[in-house]
């Protein structure tokens, strides 16, 4: 039986460190990670900028930035094939440095999914096939600064549980394999935000072959809901941070193989992001980062221990950062009315701010905020504080 290799990398900006290098030397920005990505059958890349900015960027809550269009020849030097719109940053550059980072893309052969000018368009599935093998992928993000599709306005597919899970179910009869490519959760945090975990589920549920997350910038783990592999989060592929953090330093991509009756293989290739480029971990520190990926994992093979993982996330914030996130919020609309705004719109609008809230203020009126796992809030605490 024919088979087809997949690879998926997360999130991917020519900005910062990597903006020159990807536009001078496109393939020395993958280092040793570049045969893995050129013997791929298709490669998909979550694409988190736009590569053009004809008019300055938006007012938003995060960062925005943009790439150009001469950085399209780092994803053709990664031999992609497709990339996710599906995240926060494609329209850093509004709706026209959407539209011209989309045509470029497709005049280089490049697909897109997860947004579009409506609702409709940012719903759509990628369909392709490779080797008779029929695949669809749905991309779906959180909708960040009020930037999820509607049926007149442009933005991203906006977290739509139900409905993406509705047509997963309807599209299982049309394809051999079903991917979900998933912009969500906490930034920065070693487990996966519990709501976050209710929609994998329900995906899975629906039929889904495997489900792959990103946007919290640092690896997570793995479970499986029945026959479905769903990765939490991969961390960050060529997107350059300035900070000393190990887990923001590393990363995953996935090498997936498949047939006509589903995933046959799957496997996670760490690495880690450098000055310059990428490069696969040596011996020693990839046995470090299995270790570390069991113990993320670990958590998530039941509902109930992955509630307490996310406990153990608000614990080791606790009512200090709370009160940390609304001095700043404060201290922002002071300064800049706009951007403290944009801030604190997103904080109550935006999925992953507003269930961390409303969760943690939950523990703290009744008292429990500290109640967790001693060992995971030790583990929250080592993952967000280890260095390089």
């Amino acid at each position: 039986m024919k088979k087809a290799k997949i690879l998926f990398a997360s999130d991917t900006a020519p900005i910062r460190g990597f903006a020159q290098i990807m536009k001078e030397e496109p393939h020395a920005v993958y280092g040793d990670l570049l045969p893995h990505l050129q013997q791929a059958d298709y490669s998909i890349v979550n694409l988190e900028s736009p590569l053009s900015c004809p008019n300055g960027l938006i007012t938003k809550s995060g960062a925005a930035f943009s790439g150009e269009e001469e950085h399209i020849s780092a994803l053709k030097a990664g031999n992609f094939k497709a990339a996710v719109c599906a995240n926060n940053h494609t329209f850093d550059s509004g709706l026209e440095g959407f539209r011209n980072t989309r045509a470029l893309l497709e005049r280089n052969r490049i697909s897109t999914v997860g947004a579009g000018e409506n609702i409709f368009e940012a719903r759509k599935e990628l369909s392709f096939e490779v080797n008779g093998i029929t695949f669809a992928l749905f991309a779906i993000s959180e909708g960040e600064d009020m930037l999820g599709a509607r049926e007149n306005s442009y933005g991203v597919r906006p977290w739509e549980v139900e409905k993406l899970a509705e047509e997963i179910r309807n599209a299982r009869e049309k394809y051999d394999i079903i991917l979900v490519s998933a912009h969500c959760g906490l930034e920065y945090q070693p487990y996966p935000s519990f709501y976050v975990y209710e929609a994998f589920k329900l995906w899975a549920d629906a039929g889904a072959d495997m489900i792959i997350g990103h946007h919290p910038h640092v690896p997570q783990g793995m479970t499986c809901f029945g026959k479905t592999p769903a990765y939490f989060s991969l961390g960050n592929f060529a997107f350059y941070q300035p900070v000393k953090f190990l887990h923001r330093k590393t990363g995953y991509f996935l090498e997936i193989e498949a047939d006509a009756n589903g995933i046959t293989t799957h496997r996670a290739v760490p690495y880690r992001i450098e000055e310059r480029n990428l490069r696969l971990l040596t011996p020693e520190e990839k046995a470090d980062f299995e270790t570390l990926f069991s113990k993320l994992s670990a958590p998530l093979s039941s509902p109930g221990s992955a509630r307490e993982a996310w406990n153990a996330v608000l614990a080791y914030n606790g009512l200090q950062g709370f009160q940390n996130e609304l001095e700043k919020i404060l201290a922002t609309i002071r300064e800049n009315p706009a951007k403290g705004a944009a801030m604190l719109r997103n904080r109550v609008t935006c999925i992953q701010h507003s269930s961390q809230w409303i969760d943690g203020m939950t523990r703290i009126i009744a008292g429990n905020i500290q109640d967790a796992p001693e060992e995971m809030i030790k583990m929250v605490k080592e993952f967000m504080t280890r260095e390089l």
